[in-house]
């Protein structure tokens, strides 16, 4: 809720679709909106979490039952090395962070989510949005 904060909704709508215009629609983002007291506010657009490219890495909706002690799901190690590639680069809070420190980070959340890292061979298969 926007209006409490005295945050104009029109304007806050024109500033957040202006500024996501070349992301695509399917892509969900996080929005933190800082308000001031003299009614101003600041936008930061954060890109989705690490779960959400886990998802669109395996093609799953759902991950394991059981984290960290059933892994039903297996990624490539090359995707998670360009998840923390894109993390590294989107993210305001993880850019100033060292590339391995990242992909640990995935890492971790690969576990939590049941997925078990592989090391492939084959190439790796775009992502093709669906129609």
């Amino acid at each position: 809720a926007l209006g409490p904060l005295g945050i104009n909704m029109m304007q806050f709508c024109k500033e957040f679709n202006a500024r996501t215009a070349s992301i695509r629609t399917d892509v969900p983002l996080r929005v933190l909106v800082l308000s001031y007291t003299d009614r101003s506010y600041e936008m930061k657009i954060k890109p989705p979490e690490t779960s959400w490219f886990l998802r669109k890495a395996t093609g799953q909706e759902k991950f394991s039952l059981y984290p960290g002690r059933l892994f039903n799901q297996e990624i490539p190690y090359f995707y998670i090395v360009e998840i923390a590639k894109l993390k590294k680069e989107l993210d305001e809070d993880l850019m100033h962070y060292e590339l391995e420190a990242i992909i640990q980070m995935v890492l971790g959340q690969c576990e939590s989510c049941g997925i078990y890292p592989i090391d492939s061979v084959e190439k790796p298969v775009p992502f093709a949005p669906k129609a």
